[in-house]
């Protein structure tokens, strides 16, 4: 008990933001450069040790430090300024301390731009049965081989060091927005703040950002109360996250907009993680949202979902068998100047990964096109102008649909926060107890 009693004060010693020392500048720097006078949408530059973000963005999510099926010059050739990689999966495979070793993220994957890693928090509670949190992390075993392991703030502060992205995020404690408790919602958040203070407190590379997450569910007040908290905090950028997940897109855009009213006079970058569907995106950035990352483009492309001007349609349904005309006329990606609808339907029912990679390289590029038409719109002070258009573009409400069956079910940017990984990390911890087991015999 009394070990116990010592180890919570220490926590707590840990977890008081009165104690922070201060914090050393850091190499990142954001500045507005357009305001719409219409809503709150801005647009700005993002400056870090490995180049220049235009805002809006959307960073395409390279999970084990690749996009994919993509290699960097394809990731160039489709306007990528910065992506993300996850600290979770790489801290399993193939290791932090390797990827150091190798030179860091950008040099082991031959990438020269911008990189973030978001925090592993997400991938740790997604993990369900497989995962404990306690005030001092979340222990968890691995879904590859069933070990165990323990996040804290401080280790996954010290990995994400260790990979050496320009921008690395604070553990968080994220919980699903649309169907939990409001108590579980609030202890979440009040964890979410003091494992906020401890990665500050743990983070010291110098070259590197440091961004903060404000949680809250979908609650409007704690939302404002999260954002608050985040804001008062010497971070380098203000994260939204918990969103993304179980909630409508009424719930969620009510979140955004009492996040970023309780920001309102900061003037540092904001991204919310996890949004990808280009009409999200498009009301995000009217209420304030600077960048946005979301695995939802590249896998829903690997499911012969086709993102184009207009809406989507679905590659496997035999009607495009026959249709010689590249997937979008106005886009200028190499796959819709190169191959025709009926060559790339062909390579789905073949079950060819050169239909995946194109498909991917052909939705990144579109989300990417249509991120810089909001930019120019911004810049140029036409966007209220512009907005029908884009929002016809984007596929919004009114917009015809394309075809039959071209509009299958609609797959949450990150998985609805489901444990995505429990039930195959269970099945690989009970093969691995079994080895051992033989080899103990043997």
């Amino acid at each position: 008990m009394e070990r116990e009693l010592s180890e919570n004060a220490r926590l707590a010693a840990l977890s008081d933001p009165s104690t922070l020392p201060a914090r050393a500048s850091r190499p990142l720097r954001f500045t507005v450069t357009a305001n719409d006078s219409h809503s709150s949408a801005r647009a700005g530059t993002l400056t870090l040790p490995h180049g220049v973000v235009k805002t809006p963005d959307f960073m395409p999510v390279g999970t084990n430090a690749s996009v994919k099926s993509l290699d960097p010059d394809d990731l160039h050739a489709i306007g990528a300024q910065m992506i993300l990689a996850n600290t979770y999966h790489l801290y399993l495979r193939p290791g932090h301390v390797r990827i150091q070793r190798l030179g860091g993220l950008n040099k082991f994957s031959a990438w020269n731009k911008p990189m973030l890693t978001d925090s592993g928090g997400f991938q740790v509670v997604s993990l369900g049965p497989l995962m404990r949190i306690r005030e001092i992390g979340a222990r968890f075993r691995s879904h590859l081989d069933g070990s165990d392991h323990l996040f804290t703030p401080e280790r996954s502060v010290e990995i994400q060091e260790a990979l050496g992205p320009d921008i690395a995020v604070a553990f968080d404690q994220p919980v699903m927005p649309g169907s939990t408790e409001r108590r579980d919602v609030l202890r979440a958040m009040q964890r979410t703040h003091r494992w906020a203070v401890r990665s500050l407190r743990a983070h010291s590379q110098g070259d590197q950002a440091l961004f903060g997450i404000a949680q809250g569910g979908i609650d409007p007040e704690l939302r404002a109360e999260s954002a608050n908290y985040i804001r008062s905090l010497p971070f380098e950028g203000i994260n939204l996250g918990g969103l993304a997940g179980d909630e409508t897109p009424e719930e969620r855009n009510t979140a955004v907009e009492a996040t970023i009213a309780a920001l309102d006079g900061d003037h540092r970058v904001r991204y919310l993680m996890g949004l990808g569907s280009p009409l999200d995106l498009l009301e995000a950035v009217l209420r304030g949202v600077d960048l946005f990352d979301s695995v939802l483009p590249a896998r829903v492309a690997r499911n012969g979902q086709a993102w184009v001007t207009g809406g989507r349609f679905n590659l496997r349904n035999a009607r495009h068998l026959d249709e010689d005309q590249p997937l979008d006329a106005s886009c200028d990606c190499t796959t819709c100047r190169r191959f025709s609808r009926a060559y790339l339907a062909h390579l789905f029912r073949a079950e060819e990964l050169l239909g995946y990679r194109l498909l991917t390289i052909h939705n990144l590029r579109h989300l990417s096109a249509f991120m810089g038409a909001i930019r120019l719109a911004l810049r140029s002070g036409t966007l209220a102008a512009e907005l029908p258009r884009l929002r016809a573009a984007a596929g919004g409400p009114g917009t015809p649909r394309l075809g039959v069956g071209d509009e299958p079910f609609e797959e949450s940017a990150r998985g609805a926060m489901r444990p995505r990984y429990a039930e195959d990390a269970r099945l690989r911890g009970v093969n691995r107890q079994r080895a051992t087991a033989r080899e103990g015999r043997e």
